[in-house]
C-alpha cells in the first residue's frame, strides 16, 4: 500500500522526555520469544483488534512518541520494537557505541501510557517486542560485509543512492530487518518518520512488491525549537557540535527560500545550499580548535516525490523532495569539562534531513520552527 503522510498527534503537556523513576508494574508486556509474540498477536487477531506497529532501536524520544502517539489514535493496540539490528551497520560504522538503555526505554513508554484514553477511543499500547540477534537471525550470524553471506532483502536500484550510495549496506539492513519484523508482527498498520525518507521510500517499495498486507504510514519530522530534527544519535553531539548542527536545516530552508522565490533549475536551487554550507565551513575552520566545531556536507538531493529518482529541473505541479546530509566530524581539542556528548566527542556524527517542496498554496504550512514541511 501507498504511504499516507499524517500530522501528527499533540502531546499531553508535561508528557515528553518523562525518564522513569522507580520500578513500578508495567502498563504493556515485554516480549523477548518471537513464538510467544505471535500468540499475544494471534489473540488480538480474534478479537478483531487492530494493532499499530512502531520498530524502533531504542534510544527512544519525542519522535518516536509521535510515532507511537499516532497508532494509538488509528488502531486498537500498538506494538513497539526495540531492536538494535546488525544488519544495517557497516563495517567500521557505530554499532559497537550505538546507545542502548533499555530500562530507561521502558519507563519512558510507561508514562507515555499515561496519555492515552481507551475511553476517548485512543488505542492502548500493550506490546513491547524486544528480541535479541539470534532470534531475528537464526542460522548465519549477522554480516556487515557488502558482499557478506545470509538472508537478505535488498531493493535495487533505490537502496543504492544518496543514503545507500554512502552506506551500501545500510538499506539492506533495513529491508531485511523490517520484512522480518512484518512477517513477525502482521500490523494493520506500521509507523516512520519522514526525517528518515528515503527509508520510507525503501520500505514501501518492499510492501508492495512482495504484497504485504500492511499499510505504511509517514508522520512529519519532530524537531527541536531551533528546527534540528530529532534523531538517536544526536546524544552523541555535545554542545559543540550541537550548536553547528542546524547548519543542515538552514542550507534545506535555503533552497525552500529560493523555491518559494521561482527558482526551479536543478543548479540554481542547490546553489542555495551550498552557499550556507560553504559559509558554515569557513566560519568553523576560522575559530580556534578548541571552539570550531567542522563539518563535511555528505550529499544534497532534488528528487522526484514518487520515484527519488534525482531532478534537472522541478515541476511545480509534482514538487520535489529535497534532502541532505551531513558529517559533524570528531572534536578537536576537547577541554576539561566541556560537554562533549556520548562517547567524549571522538565519534563522526551523520545528520540527515528533508523538506519536500510543493506548490505555493494552502498545503504549505508554516511551522513554528520557522521552516515549512508539507502536511
Amino acid at each position: 500500500m501507498l504511504d499516507v503522510p499524517i500530522q501528527p498527534i499533540q502531546a499531553t503537556p508535561g508528557s515528553r522526555n518523562v525518564i522513569s523513576g522507580p520500578e513500578k508494574p508495567k502498563p504493556f508486556q515485554v516480549y523477548e520469544a518471537i513464538p510467544k509474540l505471535r500468540e499475544i498477536r494471534r489473540d488480538a487477531l480474534s478479537k478483531g483488534e487492530s494493532v499499530g506497529f512502531v520498530p524502533t532501536m531504542g534510544a527512544l524520544h519525542d519522535g518516536h512518541f509521535a510515532l507511537i502517539r499516532q497508532a494509538a489514535a488509528e488502531n486498537k493496540q500498538v506494538y513497539v520494537s526495540i531492536f538494535v539490528n546488525p544488519t544495517q551497520f557497516g563495517v567500521n560504522e557505530d554499532l559497537a557505541s550505538y546507545p542502548r538503555d533499555l530500562p530507561q526505554d521502558l519507563g519512558k513508554l510507561a508514562a507515555l501510557c499515561t496519555e492515552f484514553n481507551e475511553d476517548a477511543g485512543m488505542g492502548r499500547l500493550s506490546t513491547i517486542f524486544t528480541p535479541d540477534t539470534t532470534s531475528m537471525y537464526p542460522n548465519l550470524p549477522p554480516t556487515s560485509e557488502v558482499d557478506g553471506k545470509g538472508s537478505f532483502v535488498t531493493i535495487t536500484p533505490l537502496s543504492s543512492v544518496l543514503e545507500g550510495a554512502s552506506r551500501p549496506i545500510f538499506f539492506r539492513g533495513v529491508a531485511t530487518v523490517v520484512m522480518k519484523l512484518l512477517n513477525i508482527v502482521k500490523p494493520e498498520r506500521v509507523y516512520f518518520g519522514q526525517k528518515d525518507i528515503q527509508q520510507t521510500y525503501v520500505v514501501r517499495r518492499m510492501v508492495e512488491d512482495f504484497h504485504l498486507d500492511t499499510q505504511v504510514r509517514v508522520c512529519n519530522t519532530v524537531r527541536e525549537s531551533d528546527g534540528l530534527a530529532l534523531s538517536s544519535r544526536n546524544v552523541y553531539l555535545g554542545s559543540r557540535r550541537r550548536g553547528v548542527a542546524t547548519v543542515l536545516l538552514k542550507a534545506l530552508t535555503s533552497v525552500q527560500d529560493a523555491y518559494l522565490n521561482g527558482k526551479r533549475q536543478r543548479e540554481d536551487l542547490l546553489a542555495a545550499a551550498l552557499k550556507v554550507s560553504n559559509a558554515a565551513q569557513e566560519t568553523e575552520r576560522n575559530l580556534a580548535p578548541h571552539e570550531r566545531a567542522c563539518f563535511e556536507v555528505d550529499y544534497f538531493s532534488l528528487a522526484d516525490p514518487r520515484t527519488m529518482d534525482e531532478l534537472f529541473e522541478v515541476d511545480s505541479e509534482k514538487g520535489a523532495i529535497l534532502s541532505g546530509a551531513i558529517k559533524m566530524l570528531p572534536l578537536e581539542d576537547p577541554q576539561d569539562g566541556e560537554h562533549a556528548g556520548l562517547g567524549g566527542g571522538t565519534t563522526t556524527v551523520r545528520l540527515i534531513d528533508n523538506i519536500r517542496l510543493s506548490l505555493i498554496s494552502p498545503k504549505l504550512l508554516p511551522t513554528t520552527g520557522g521552516y515549512y514541511e508539507l502536511r
